[in-house]
């Protein structure tokens, strides 16, 4: 049992004398907690526990009376790391601290995300766990993405200076060596020039060159993991090219230790093992700067300076000193530095960074503009509104770093096998060993050494590590230039497997925004003059349908009239004098209430309201002069957006609080499969889990703030980015395009993705499975093949560089939806050609 010791906590929620005695009470409850001391001035929690497992008990008990204890969650950069065994030391060090509560650690990106309790153990607990496990790590800093493109550029070079310096020495080994093999003549060429002996000193002196500089790294990490009871890949390359190269040691220097039949040399196959090793780790480092090209894409894109209005007049400032409040001009083709509303000129601004939208919007006075955004034409001033860390550009950073550094689901089963995978390749490769002494033929020390060096060099968890982080990084980066974050990693996996996806009606299939569209006139009324009446008395009114009427009216740039005598009459509608005239604006109950005949307009009332629209009476001067309909139009890119969705295998529902008249007939317009309609937020969930029979999983597409409980209570909730930020924080996925293609283009990447990663494993285990039975001699005793350590040296740096090139292939993945908003030519998205 562990020895007891003082557990200090952060609490929250404690205002008064009687919260302390309700923490007090709850923690002496619990089994092995005692000596606790509640202190309310700095809101902490002092207590003695028996054991570190009292801490989760702690946690939940706080939480359950109402005064949790707080998390902090670091982010740690951490070296060192080479293999998918070295991710699961790094986590299970991590994990073993008291006080953690969650880690994820990412090879890709060589980071640990560590979640733990506040006050129950300090940053520098974490680092000394790391470096104790012999994996050093220091706290990420928030310009991280930018630091790790360079050192991941500088490693490469650096990899790349080892890996020539390293075959400068390994090529004349060799050749000596296996070109005395290989080449009719070498071999006695060599025994009548320099001798055989001699050539084997010289292989001797450069292989002992190549192991003791260039390939120093693996001895000096690999066999202190290996006496530490935890051995990675470095212990494998070490073990297995220390063997080769000591038994050439006593072959050279002692051979009456050998038998005769065993005397000779693997030099070669240690030095370029070796060679292939750094080699292939070289490829990796490149490939890993790439996997983070979006990110440092994104980064690009935020200005340096800007141009500030100070007394006046326009200085270049750098974007740290910009404030809230600031006044900043912008010029043509300038990047506009900081989130903001125009005040004063107009432009186009491309803001493809943002929505995935190749064409400029227009931006005047009173317009938002965003940071990273281009500006084309025209010149602006605008409001700096949000600065710094709070811009819609730093946030997509974050989230798309935050998303990239994710666990997924199928990632705990990768991680699970990879704890045991280098002691059982150890273990197995000492069996092929034994059974090679045992049973195999002259000279039976020599195979069994090419055997189990081999077994050793094949086994490469490094790909199996690296097969479903680096495919996150570049699924996910590739996904935000497209204009699709993936606010949690794990939606990444479970989009892929939705059959359902249900869709909010108003500002999500719709533009949110209601319009006048029609305007039917009884005989003998001018549609301008009708115009300009009714808007004049709508004018005074704040109801959405009063808006698109005024809205309307200013676009066909109709007469504006002065208002006498406004009246709302409630239920029913408005009415006033305007112009000398009389005019009633309301429901057709409002028209009968004043005993005025509808006569054929009563008819095209009907018609439009089962095309779901909203119909209003005109009267004036006690006849009615038309009916008018104001409808919220549907967005023009979600009828294609549904189709493509359909084309994809997927089920389309549209939930919403509209009327089912309103909902059926937009239901019809867009092909929409199945409409709910009549719901309040609460009966979105329930109409959630009405779609999840038969176990299907669902996903729901809103903006509002009455769609954040259904958001959350999907499967997979997907956020419109035009919504509200309540909308925004419940969902998985966050949509900027503001439109349903995005919702296509993110299922696309989910499944992409998803595809890559389990490509990834097929070939990480697959390689494994296949190619370490034949390295241990499986094929030797029917066909006398028997694989050369630097063979399995090159197949297994060729197998990490191929997960991470098949990775790389995700950044080609085009928008299923094109800007003109039709399906790409491909008869069947799901099947386009990849990644």
């Amino acid at each position: 049992m562990s020895a007891p010791y003082t557990l200090r906590l952060s609490v929250q929620n404690m205002s008064c004398a009687s919260c302390v005695g309700r923490v007090e009470r709850t923690l002496s409850a619990l089994p092995g907690v005692d000596d606790i001391n509640v202190n309310l001035a700095s809101e902490t929690v002092q207590a003695r526990v028996d054991e570190p497992k009292r801490i989760s008990d702690i946690m939940v008990a706080l939480d359950e009376a109402g005064y949790p204890a707080r998390t902090q969650s670091v982010r740690l950069n951490v070296a060192s790391m080479s293999c998918a065994s070295c991710v699961g030391r790094v986590d299970k060090a991590l994990a073993a601290l008291p006080g953690v509560l969650d880690v994820n650690v990412n090879l890709a990106s060589e980071t640990a995300t560590v979640t733990y309790v506040e006050g129950a153990l300090a940053l520098a607990d974490l680092l000394t766990a790391a470096e104790q496990a012999g994996y050093p790590a220091e706290p990420a800093e928030e310009t991280a993405t930018e630091d790790r493109s360079a050192r991941k550029y500088d490693e490469a070079r650096a990899m790349a200076r080892k890996t020539a310096l390293a075959a400068i020495f390994a090529i004349p080994v060799f050749l000596l060596e296996m070109g005395a093999h290989m080449v009719p003549g070498v071999h006695d060429l060599i025994g009548r020039t320099i001798g055989h002996e001699t050539s084997w000193l010289i292989q001797f002196v450069l292989t002992t060159v190549v192991l003791a500089w260039p390939g120093r790294a693996f001895y000096t990490k690999g066999f202190p993991a290996l006496f530490k009871g935890a051995p990675d890949m470095n212990s494998l390359v070490a073990v297995g090219t220390s063997a080769a190269y000591l038994f050439s040691v006593v072959a050279l220097f002692a051979p009456d230790l050998l038998p005769q039949s065993a005397r000779a040399v693997y030099f070669e196959a240690a030095a370029v093992i070796v060679v292939l090793i750094l080699l292939g780790r070289w490829m990796e480092a490149r490939a890993k700067g790439r996997t983070g090209a979006a990110i440092q894409k994104l980064l690009g894109l935020q200005a340096r300076t800007a141009r500030v209005l100070v007394d006046g007049e326009p200085q270049d400032v750098a974007i740290e000193r910009i404030r809230t409040g600031d006044i900043l001009v912008v010029r043509p083709g300038e990047r506009i530095a900081v989130d903001g509303e125009v005040t004063d000129g107009s432009a186009h601004v491309d803001e493809s960074m943002i929505t995935g939208e190749p064409v400029p919007v227009a931006k005047s006075a009173g317009d938002p503009v965003t940071g990273g955004t281009v500006n084309g034409t025209g010149s602006f001033q605008f409001r700096a509104t949000r600065v710094g860390a709070d811009t819609t550009l730093a946030q997509i950073i974050r989230m798309v770093e935050e998303a990239q550094g994710a666990k997924l689901p199928i990632q705990g089963m990768v991680d699970r096998i990879t704890l045991w995978f280098v002691p059982a390749v150890m273990a197995f490769a000492a069996l092929t060993v034994l059974v090679w002494l045992l049973i195999g033929p002259s000279p039976v020390l020599s195979y069994a050494l090419v055997a189990g060096v081999s077994v050793l060099i094949i086994a490469c968890p490094c790909a199996m590590g690296l097969a479903t982080p680096t495919s996150i990084m570049v699924g996910t980066g590739r996904a935000a230039q497209m204009g699709v974050l993936f606010r949690k990693g794990d939606a990444l996996q479970q989009l892929s497997g939705v059959a359902v996806v249900a869709v909010d009606k108003t500002g999500t299939v719709t533009e949110g925004r209601p319009e006048l569209t029609d305007l039917v006139l009884a005989d003998g009324f001018d549609r301008a003059e009708v115009l300009a009446l009714v808007a004049a008395v709508e004018e005074q009114s704040e109801h959405p349908i009063a808006d698109a009427i005024v809205r309307a009216a200013r676009t066909e740039n109709v007469a504006r009239h002065g208002v006498e005598s406004f009246e709302s009459i409630t239920g029913h509608g408005v009415s006033a004098r305007v112009a000398g005239c009389d005019i009633l604006v309301g429901a057709d109950r409002l028209m009968t209430r004043e005993g005025l005949e509808l006569g054929a307009l009563a008819e095209a009332e009907t018609r439009l309201a089962e095309q779901g629209r909203t119909a209003l009476f005109a009267a004036i001067d006690g006849r009615v002069a038309a009916v008018i309909a104001v409808a919220d139009p549907v967005k023009p890119s979600s009828a294609a957006a549904i189709g493509a969705l359909h084309e994809l295998g997927l089920k389309v529902a549209m939930i919403t609080g509209d009327k089912r008249e309103t909902a059926d007939a937009i239901a019809r317009e867009t092909g929409i499969d199945q409409v709910i309609a009549g719901v309040l937020p609460d009966g979105k969930v329930a109409a959630l889990d009405d779609l999840r029979n038969g176990g299907r999983q669902v996903a729901f597409v809103g903006d509002g703030i009455n769609d954040a409980p259904a958001l959350a209570h999907a499967d997979v909730g997907i956020a419109i980015g035009t919504g509200t930020d309540v909308a925004i924080e419940s969902a998985d996925v966050v949509l900027m395009s503001g439109d349903l293609r995005g919702v296509v283009n993110a299922y696309q990447v989910s499944t992409r993705t998803m595809r890559n990663i389990r490509q990834n494993l097929f070939w990480a285990f697959g390689y494994n499975v296949a190619l370490i039975p034949l390295a241990a001699g499986v094929l030797y005793p029917v066909f006398g093949l028997l694989l050369s350590p630097v063979l399995a040296a090159g197949a297994m740096a060729l197998s990490s560089v191929f997960v991470l090139s098949n990775a790389l292939r995700l950044r080609r993945i085009a928008p299923v939806m094109d800007e003109s908003e039709r399906v790409r030519p491909a008869a069947n998205p799901s099947l386009a050609p990849a990644e």
